[in-house]
């Protein structure tokens, strides 16, 4: 198995480049829910797109996960992101299950088809059979998501200055 080339009905995942950063930029750019990621909204698309991509480099080398660009199988587009990434929340270690989609493609299912793809991957490679995901109060849409992938509201507390839930399993 390998985390970096896994694929779904709909959807191919594959590790993120440079080049990826142009096209990322549409995610920030008249997005409604961008409020809910507790980034800098003070910096330019191009710095929050280049940011976010640089930072997966780093958790591919050092924790082997991070961020994966998901394509259409259909057409190759790059349509968002999801991965596996080692947090720490409340003093304890998880592995959140993220997800974050252009608005286009938004409602389509493609986000809860990539969330369950990654969390099969994960207990499947012996990762763990626990993971979380870490949602805003008021992310409804992304709660949804968390909900199809059979995960329920654990716990709410402070993360990154924002009030989130913490969906996951139970156990």
């Amino acid at each position: 198995m390998n985390y970096f080339s896994q694929t779904s009905d709909r959807l191919n995942f594959r590790k993120l480049t440079p080049e990826d950063i142009p096209n990322w930029l549409e995610f920030f750019e008249n997005n409604p829910g961008i409020h809910f990621l507790g980034m800098d909204l003070t910096k330019t698309p191009l710095e929050l797109a280049t940011g976010w991509i640089t930072a997966q480099f780093d958790r591919y080398e050092n924790q082997g996960l991070g961020h994966l660009a998901i394509e259409l199988k259909e057409t190759g587009e790059f349509i968002g992101m999801a991965g596996i990434i080692p947090r720490e929340v409340n003093d304890t270690e998880y592995y959140e299950i993220a997800y974050s989609f252009k608005p286009l493609f938004w409602g389509k299912g493609y986000a809860a088809e990539a969330a369950q793809q990654l969390k099969k991957f994960g207990i499947e490679s012996g990762l763990s059979e626990h993971y979380i995901s870490i949602i805003d109060l008021d992310n409804f849409p992304s709660q949804n998501v968390a909900r199809k992938n059979n995960m329920e509201i654990l716990f709410k507390t402070d993360y990154l200055g924002m009030e989130v839930f913490i969906f996951g399993t139970s156990n």
